[in-house]
């Protein structure tokens, strides 16, 4: 088993911080949201994974050997790709084509699920669902009474179906999909001004290969910041059992009330941190109250009232301001 992820996106909504950290980097509950994915797909594989491969623009040689490290951590080969122009999924994903080999999980890496199923494998493709109420910005589908997709809709903008894909797919043959999407680039196929995976899907749908929908209990998106707030909160919730709070934390006259994700050496003096809070290394917090809040490494925070906001690297905060959202390397005082 093989898992591609495309990431080379520029993360616009989430800015400022992707101006220093392409958005699937960026910790939520002390890991980078791409590690999360990659963990919750290898928990729904039966097969072991060998290799992890990213597909990214330009994100600079420490941003990749931290990638490599993930795949390395899961016991599988990490490989990376580029794609130097955003000219849709189908040509992100077929930036990977030397890996689009036998099974085959594609999954982009804004989006993180909550499910308690093992993927069946034995089908030609498991395509994963959630109900949405406006499905309009979303690749949806519609299936059938014997739960076999029977169409895929690329952002309809008159009703066809509510159940949306979320960015995760499996196919059980990886070369007949690298087939369909180079057929699609090489008769500049496009839908929407761009290569859709989807075109690529209905085409060997169209040729007998089945696909089922997989339905998830839970989507988690990253796809701006309040959006990454909630979904720190929901993994701090998720995993509320899992020691999640450094033995190196010094506390001086403050309260911690967990669920909360704290890293090394952070000080807390005369403030109440929590519930829903997750702190990178070395921060210092005084004289604040701060919850539902995810502030990185190295910053330092005083005097804030702080709640739904996120907060970068290597940055100064000194004021009361309740919903914030501030990059790396920023003073605010």
């Amino acid at each position: 088993m093989k898992i591609i992820i495309p990431m080379a996106g520029a993360g616009k909504r989430m800015r400022p911080h992707t101006h220093t950290t392409p958005k699937p980097l960026i910790p939520i509950a002390g890991k980078p949201i791409v590690q999360w994915l990659v963990e919750d797909i290898i928990k729904v594989c039966k097969d072991k994974v060998t290799e992890i491969v990213f597909v990214i623009g330009d994100f600079g040689k420490e941003a990749e050997n931290n990638l490599l490290k993930i795949a390395e951590s899961e016991g599988a080969k990490g490989r990376i790709c580029y794609q130097d122009e955003a000219l849709g999924t189908a040509h992100a994903i077929l930036c990977a084509k030397e890996s689009l080999t036998g099974k085959v999980v594609i999954a982009f890496a804004d989006t993180l699920f909550r499910a308690d199923f093992t993927m069946d494998e034995d089908k030609d493709g498991v395509i994963w669902v959630s109900k949405i109420e406006d499905p309009r910005a979303f690749g949806v589908v519609k299936f059938n009474k014997e739960n076999i997709i029977t169409d895929f809709v690329e952002k309809p903008q008159t009703f066809v179906s509510d159940l949306a894909i979320i960015g995760i797919y499996y196919v059980k043959d990886g070369d007949n999909l690298r087939k369909e999407m180079q057929y699609l680039i090489d008769n500049n196929i496009k839908e929407k001004g761009e290569y859709q995976l989807t075109n690529a899907l209905e085409n060997m749908k169209n040729k007998g290969m089945k696909f089922v929908p997989g339905k998830v209990d839970e989507w988690l998106d990253c796809g701006n910041k309040d959006a990454t707030v909630y979904t720190n909160k929901r993994v701090l919730e998720i995993h509320k059992n899992t020691k999640m709070i450094s033995s190196t934390l010094k506390k001086n006259n403050a309260v911690v009330v967990e669920p909360c994700y704290i890293g090394e050496d952070v000080v807390i003096t005369n403030s109440v941190v929590g519930p829903y809070v997750s702190i990178g290394s070395k921060t210092s917090i005084e004289g604040s109250v701060i919850t539902n809040s995810i502030i990185q490494s190295n910053s330092k925070v005083r005097n804030a009232l702080m709640d739904n906001s996120m907060i970068g690297n290597f940055v100064e905060y000194n004021g009361k301001v309740n919903d914030l959202s501030i990059g790396d390397h920023s003073v605010q005082k």
